[in-house]
Parts: structure tokens; C-alpha cells; sequence
């Protein structure tokens, strides 16, 4: 009966970290939540999962968002460690959270990221043998996903570097979609990660980011 009750209580936890949840950014509450199959953990305190979440994002950017799959967060819950194979987070810049920003200034912001980015994006979707030839461990531009007025979202890939010294060790690959997004006056930031190791993985951040952005623009709607 103690372990009923516990999975029991476990599972309502779970499904209360991926409620829908309101955050105060300056003087606006925005509306959140993970896309389906994902929860946010931040409340969790685990040092580990906080220092991951920071490490994904500028120490100028504030966290409001960062959430596992459903999956690992059961594994941490039992004391398991998380595989850590895909995870979100969402961002506000710090110092634009007590001022109303613009579309103008909005629009200023998208366009100095995409300077940022540096080169184009690939011709194709061969994009495996694209990040072979570039830089380990740089990002690198892959696909424009999404622009418009109030919106920009781009896809990024990483051939992460070779352990030193390991032979016929397989090459990791990590995928990322940003969207800087212009919600209520307010500059966010969000971001899907996923390791990268077939063309499942490139439709699936594909699907996951588009679906979790006009999630969020819904919800900010009203």
C-alpha cells in the first residue's frame, strides 16, 4: 500500500511540474509551459539540474523555464540519474525585464543574433557531414525555421569534440533550436535540445519547437 500510495503521489507531482504557470517579468505576467512529454524541474533545487540549466544560457539571461523529459524526471525522482538526452529552457535578458520592449527594438535585437550566427546555412540537409567539416564543439547555423515580425527561430548543430586520446569512438552530435520571441512586450527566449543521431532527431526539434511556440504564443493571447 506505501508503494501505491507513493507512484500515486509521484504521478500527481509530475503532472503538477507540467501544469501550465504564470512568471512576473517586470511589470507583466507571462504565461508558460513545456511542450507535451516534458516538466519543469527548477523546483526540484538539485544543484546538478540547476547548474545545467545555467550553463545552457548567458549569466545575463534569467531562467524561467528549464524542463526534462517525463521520463527523467521520474529517474531523478527515484534517485536514478537523468539521461539527459533532451531538455527545454525558456529566457528573459535581465536587463530589458523592467522595460517595455518595442517592436522596433525587437526587431533590432533578431537581427543582431542572426549577425551573431555568422555564416549561412547549409544548402541541404546533409547536416552530419556538414558539422564534420566545421570547428568541434562551435554551433553552427543549420536552418531558418521561422521568421516573422515579432518572431525568430533558427536550428544550430554541434559536433561535440573527441575525448582525447579515444579511438574508434562514435561521433556525438547535439541539436538546438532558438526562438527569440516578442511576448507581451517582453523579450524571450526559448530553446529545444536534443541529441543528434538520425533524421528522427531533425523532424522531431522541427515539430517540437513549432508546436511549443504557438503553444506559448497562445497562452499569451488572452
Amino acid at each position: 500500500m506505501r508503494i501505491a500510495a507513493f507512484l500515486a503521489a509521484l504521478a500527481i507531482s509530475i503532472r503538477a511540474i507540467g501544469a501550465p504557470f504564470a512568471v512576473q517579468v517586470g511589470e507583466v505576467r507571462l504565461a508558460l509551459d513545456t511542450p507535451p512529454g516534458f516538466s519543469d524541474v527548477q523546483m526540484t533545487g538539485s544543484p546538478r539540474l540547476l547548474e545545467l540549466g545555467e550553463a545552457l544560457t548567458s549569466a545575463s539571461n534569467r531562467i524561467l523555464l528549464f524542463a526534462l523529459e517525463d521520463a527523467d524526471v521520474r529517474r531523478f525522482t527515484v534517485g536514478d540519474p537523468p539521461q539527459l538526452r533532451r531538455y527545454v529552457i525558456a529566457v528573459t535578458p535581465r536587463g530589458l525585464e523592467s522595460a517595455r520592449v518595442t517592436l522596433a527594438a525587437f526587431q533590432r535585437l533578431a537581427a543582431d543574433s542572426v549577425r551573431e550566427l555568422g555564416a549561412a546555412p547549409p544548402a541541404n540537409t546533409a547536416y552530419r557531414p556538414y558539422l564534420d567539416s566545421q570547428p568541434r564543439g562551435r554551433p553552427s547555423l543549420l536552418a531558418e525555421l521561422r521568421r516573422d515580425q515579432d518572431i525568430l527561430s533558427v536550428l544550430q548543430g554541434v559536433r561535440l569534440p573527441d575525448p582525447p586520446r579515444a579511438r574508434d569512438t562514435q561521433a556525438q552530435y547535439v541539436l538546438s533550436s532558438t526562438t527569440l520571441m516578442l511576448v507581451r512586450g517582453k523579450a524571450m527566449n526559448v530553446a529545444v535540445y536534443t541529441d543528434f543521431a538520425n533524421d528522427g532527431d531533425v523532424a522531431w526539434i522541427r515539430a517540437t519547437t513549432e508546436r511549443w511556440v504557438e503553444e506559448l504564443q497562445r497562452l499569451n493571447s488572452r
